[in-house]
């Protein structure tokens, strides 16, 4: 009898599996290609039912900080609105008691010194809030008339008026807001050239 030595591997024919998995593994892939990876290994029940559970929170969470977001420009956006029409809204009731001291000062000429300053004072006051809110006087003559800041009232002779013909002649109510945001057009006379 024959002593028992180590095994050595016998041939098997091509194209049949061997008992070994590795070695059958192996004979599956093309040659020099890439080890097969394991096939992954399906979730148990409970591991999947929770990743999906917290899939749907993360997803709820973000919804709800994209409205909150949405919800704070939004907010934002209409506090500058209500400001800017609360801002209009005081500027144009102040408007008839600038205009009133106008009138006034204008009549002011036959009571004594004393009144006169004390209004003139007033309606620096007045214009200062005016001016605050961010709504300037406009009353300038002799600048070029624009459509979007004045009001024509009327048309005088360029060589009259000493100004030049396209120009405010002078002004009749003043103005007050700015560009974009006018409250009131100054009313003014435009100086024209006799036969325009």
């Amino acid at each position: 009898m024959a002593e028992p030595g180590p095994k050595t591997p016998t041939a098997q024919p091509a194209g049949t599996r061997g008992a070994d998995p590795e070695t059958a593994e192996a004979r599956d892939q093309p040659e020099g290609g890439p080890p097969r990876e394991p096939a992954p290994t399906p979730p148990d029940g409970a591991a999947a039912g929770a990743q999906r559970a917290l899939d749907a929170a993360e997803d709820r969470w973000r919804r709800a900080a994209a409205d909150l977001d949405n919800l704070r420009k939004r907010y934002a956006r209409e506090v500058a609105r209500e400001r800017a029409n609360e801002r209009e809204l005081v500027t144009s009731a102040f408007l008839p008691v600038l205009d009133t001291i106008d009138r006034a000062l204008e009549h002011a000429a036959a009571d004594p010194g004393s009144i006169v300053e004390g209004i003139r004072t007033l309606r620096e006051q007045a214009l200062a809030v005016v001016g605050g809110l961010g709504y300037g006087r406009e009353d300038e003559p002799g600048v070029p008339f624009d459509p979007a800041r004045h009001e024509v009232v009327g048309v005088v002779d360029a060589d009259g008026a000493g100004t030049p013909p396209g120009s405010v002649a002078s002004v009749v109510r003043p103005g007050y807001g700015a560009p974009g945001r006018q409250l009131r057009p100054a009313a003014v006379t435009v100086a024209q050239r006799a036969g325009s």
